[in-house]
């Protein structure tokens, strides 16, 4: 009796649970940033920052996990991260939507499993894998079903495609140290950085007494960013990252969309149309397809009287 493998064994979701749940969090941060549209962009992202490396401090303590010091080119890299990851971001999307519609950002930014499909592979010593370079484009056409199309400028394209080179640049960037200082270290170093560098943003171009304004309800946005958003999202997305690869992590930033539309009808909001449905359903299928490895038979071969291995009974590998 010939037996196989599942399509996808309980290894490989343990690794690729915590990235779809960073994913998800990341998705929610977009009715969460709601809120903080009228508050000062670099105050708010600094005070952001500062509260999940705190927390991210304290949770590595409290784990008893070492956070290694970085040296030599590391701090490059890890620097690299902080600026485009964490500031660039940011004020690309808050700079872009003042220029296009939001959902151009958001399709510009669901293209990034194309790029972490083909660079973060050569990145870690690989070759690109042909079910990752295939899944990425159908991954990317869901997301904009999910996202739509929207106006937009000159200036509202060139804010849109430097949202996507820091989005992907958040995820390539981290596989040269995620080796030695794994997503804890990683996730640390990054965020107290990008809170070094926005704090001295807001000294330059804001007033940090402005932060005195904020409403209730803008502090629990800002908040919810630096708990959930940040210290947890880095934590999770980072650990697939390391397990799984850059190329194949990728593709889970599909999750993102979703749980953007989701959080959006539990706020309130409308019921997606067919159009969004049907671009959930691309996403969900091509996320299966670039991550379901490959199948193995695992039957031990069954001896005959004479005690050969009978051609029917020899274990397969599927391609």
């Amino acid at each position: 009796m010939q037996t196989t493998t599942p399509a996808f064994p309980s290894g490989a979701f343990r690794d690729l649970a915590p990235g779809v749940a960073g994913m998800a969090l990341v998705g929610s941060s977009v009715t969460v940033s709601h809120a903080l549209v009228d508050a000062p962009l670099f105050g708010v992202q600094a005070v952001r920052y500062a509260a999940a490396a705190l927390l991210l401090f304290a949770l590595a303590r409290a784990a008893r996990v070492a956070v290694l010091r970085p040296r030599g080119r590391e701090w490059l890299w890890l620097g690299g991260i902080a600026a485009s990851g964490l500031v660039l971001f940011n004020v690309a999307v808050v700079r872009g939507v003042a220029h296009a519609e939001p959902a151009v950002i958001a399709v510009a930014v669901a293209s990034v499993p194309v790029l972490l499909g083909v660079i973060g592979p050569l990145l870690e010593g690989r070759r690109p894998s042909r079910r990752v370079m295939c899944a990425a484009p159908i991954v990317v056409a869901g997301a904009v079903l999910v996202q739509g199309t929207g106006r937009t400028d000159a200036a509202g394209v060139a804010w849109a495609a430097l949202a996507l080179a820091c989005e992907a640049a958040f995820t390539l960037l981290a596989v040269p140290v995620l080796r030695r200082h794994g997503a804890w270290g990683v996730s640390v170093h990054a965020v107290w950085l990008g809170a070094l560098m926005l704090a001295g943003l807001t000294v330059l171009f804001e007033q940090p007494s402005d932060l005195g304004s904020l409403r209730a309800g803008q502090w629990a946005a800002a908040g919810y960013l630096a708990v959930m958003v940040t210290a947890v999202a880095f934590l999770l997305w980072y650990r697939t990252v390391a397990a799984v690869g850059a190329g194949r992590a990728g593709l889970l930033t599909g999750v993102a969309p979703l749980a953007a539309a989701g959080g959006g009808v539990l706020t309130g909001g409308p019921v997606p149309g067919p159009a969004v449905w049907l671009g959930m359903a691309v996403v969900v299928a091509g996320l299966a397809a670039g991550l379901r490895p490959a199948r193995a038979a695992a039957a031990p071969a069954r001896a005959n009287r004479t005690g050969r291995v009978t051609g029917d009974d020899r274990t397969r590998t599927a391609r």
